[in-house]
C-alpha cells in the first residue's frame, strides 16, 4: 500500500495524521488519474472544491488499476490538498487481456457488441462477466480494502465516507465498513445498478440476476444517504428504499481552454463512446435527404466523431453512403475534446432507445452547455436531460420518432450556420457549476 498527497510524492504515513478539527470526507472510488473518460471527473472536480468549505478529502483508489482509458492531463487537476490512499487491486481483466485486451477494454469500458453479432468468445467473456464476479470483475479488492480502510478510519478518527460507484463492488466496501464502524455512509451512483442499459447484456444466470437485486436492496437500504444523478433513478431507487435520496448531478467546471475558430464545415460532433445502440438511424436519414436536396450541404457538411465508436456505427455510416463526411478521430485528451465542443458548429447528445436510459444525463452535457455551440439530442421520450436542455436553451431534443422534426432543425441550424449566426445562448447554468454543487454535497457530508 502507498500513502501519497496528489499522487505525486511518497509521504510517510506518519505525516497524514489530520488535525482533529478538520472535517474528514474518505472517498472510495476506483477512476482517477491518470484514468480518462467521464468516470473520474465527477470526484475529481468534488475534491478540488471541497477543501473551500472546509472539507479534507482522503481519496481511496486501487495502486494497480487495469483502466480502460488513460488521459494523463488528469493527473495535473488533482487537488494538492487531497490525500491519496492507494492499496493493491486484483482484476480478472488483467488475466483476461491475454486472451483477448481489445474486447477486454471494450468490455470492461461498456461497450457490449450487438447481440445478433455477438462471437463466441464475446459470449464467453459476457458470460464469465455478469455471472462469477458479482456485481463486477472488482469485486476481490472489496474484503483487502475494507481490513486496511477499517484500521486507518479509526487511527484517524473519521466519521464519515462516500462509495462512488460504477463500479458497484466500491458500495460493497462501504457496506462492510457501516457494519463494522457504524460511520455516516453516503453511496454514490454516477449510474443505476440493475437498470442500466448493459446489464441486461450480461448474460446473467437467475441467480446471478437475484445475487445483484440483493446486493443493491442491501446497500440501498444500509447507506445514511443514496447520492444519484437524476430524477430517474431517484424514483427508481425510491421503490427500493426509504432511505433519502438526493439528486446532484454531474456538471461543469471552467476549463483552462482558450478561445476556438469555429470550423469552417458544418461539423456534427459527437464526443464520448458511441456504442452500437446509440446509433440514431433517424440521423443518418435526414443527413442523407438533405444532401440530396440542398444545394452546397454536400460541400459543407462534416461528422466528427470524437471517443471509441462501435464497429456497428461505422458499419451504418458506411451503408448510408456518408463516410465521405466522416472525420472519425478517436479518443483524444479532455482539454482537446473541451475545445471541440468550443469550435464545432453543432454538438450531438444520444441515448439509448429505451426505457431502462431514461435516467442517464451524460457527464459530457453540462460542458457542452457552457461552450456556446446548439445541442441536438436524441433519447427515449421522457429522458431526464431533454428537460435540463430545454430549460437552459442550449439545445433542442428529439425522441426516436420526430425524424420530421429533426429535420427541419438541422436544416434550420444549417441556415443559421450560412449566415454565421448559428450559436446557443444558455440560461441558468451557474446551478450545474462544479463547486455550486460540491456546496449540495457538502450540506449532506456535515448535516447531523
Amino acid at each position: 500500500m502507498r500513502f501519497l498527497r496528489n499522487d505525486k510524492s511518497f509521504v510517510k504515513p506518519e505525516t497524514l495524521k489530520l488535525k482533529p478539527e478538520t472535517k474528514k470526507l474518505l472517498i472510495i472510488t476506483y477512476y482517477w488519474p491518470p484514468s480518462g473518460g467521464p468516470g473520474v471527473q465527477r470526484w475529481l472536480k468534488f475534491v478540488k472544491y471541497l477543501p473551500d468549505f472546509g472539507i479534507q478529502p482522503i481519496v481511496y483508489i486501487p495502486e494497480n488499476p487495469t483502466y480502460p482509458i488513460v488521459d494523463v492531463n488528469f493527473v495535473n487537476e488533482v487537488s494538492d490538498k487531497a490525500i491519496i490512499l492507494k492499496h493493491k487491486i486484483f482484476e480478472p481483466y488483467q488475466l483476461a487481456s491475454f486472451l483477448s485486451k481489445n474486447k477486454t477494454q471494450k468490455i470492461s469500458s461498456g461497450i457490449i457488441p450487438n447481440q445478433k453479432k455477438q462471437s463466441l468468445l464475446d459470449k464467453t467473456f459476457l458470460w464469465i462477466r455478469g455471472n462469477l464476479f458479482i456485481p463486477d470483475a472488482r469485486v476481490f479488492w472489496v474484503k483487502p480494502s475494507v481490513s486496511f480502510l477499517e484500521k486507518y478510519i479509526l487511527e484517524n478518527e473519521i466519521d464519515t465516507i462516500v462509495t462512488s460507484g460504477p463500479p458497484h463492488s466500491l458500495h460493497l466496501i462501504g457496506l462492510e465498513l457501516k457494519q463494522k464502524l457504524d460511520l455516516k455512509w453516503l453511496a454514490d451512483f454516477r449510474d443505476p445498478w440493475t437498470t442500466i442499459g448493459y446489464h441486461k447484456s450480461l448474460r446473467l444466470s437467475n441467480f446471478a440476476a437475484k445475487k445483484h437485486k440483493d446486493l443493491e436492496y442491501q446497500v440501498l437500504n444500509t447507506a445514511d444517504t443514496i447520492i444519484v444523478t437524476s430524477k430517474t433513478t431517484k424514483t427508481e431507487f425510491q421503490v427500493i428504499t426509504n432511505q433519502p435520496i438526493e439528486v446532484i448531478t454531474n456538471g461543469y467546471d471552467m476549463e483552462n481552454v482558450g478561445k476556438q475558430i469555429l470550423d469552417t464545415k458544418f461539423s456534427l460532433a459527437h464526443i464520448g463512446s458511441f456504442l452500437s445502440e446509440r446509433n440514431p438511424q433517424l440521423l443518418w436519414e435526414c443527413l442523407v435527404e438533405l444532401l440530396n436536396e440542398v444545394p452546397d450541404f454536400k460541400s459543407d457538411l462534416e461528422i466528427k466523431l470524437i471517443g471509441a465508436v462501435s464497429q456497428e456505427v461505422l458499419e451504418t455510416i458506411v451503408g448510408f453512403e456518408l463516410n465521405p463526411y466522416l472525420n472519425n478521430l478517436g479518443y483524444v485528451s479532455h482539454q482537446e475534446a473541451i475545445a471541440h465542443q468550443r469550435k464545432s458548429q453543432v454538438l450531438l447528445l444520444i441515448e439509448i432507445n429505451s426505457n431502462d436510459t431514461k435516467s442517464i444525463i451524460p457527464g459530457k452535457l453540462f460542458e457542452y452547455m457552457v461552450s456556446g455551440r446548439p445541442i441536438i439530442a436524441i433519447g427515449p421520450n421522457g429522458s431526464d436531460f431533454a428537460e435540463i436542455i430545454t430549460n437552459t436553451n442550449t439545445g433542442v431534443f428529439f425522441d426516436y420518432s420526430e425524424k420530421k422534426k429533426l429535420k427541419s432543425v438541422l436544416l434550420d441550424f444549417y441556415n443559421q450556420f450560412l449566415e454565421g449566426k448559428l450559436e446557443s445562448n444558455g440560461v441558468g447554468l451557474q446551478q450545474y457549476s462544479r463547486k455550486s454543487l460540491t456546496g449540495k454535497l457538502v450540506e449532506l457530508i456535515t448535516i447531523s
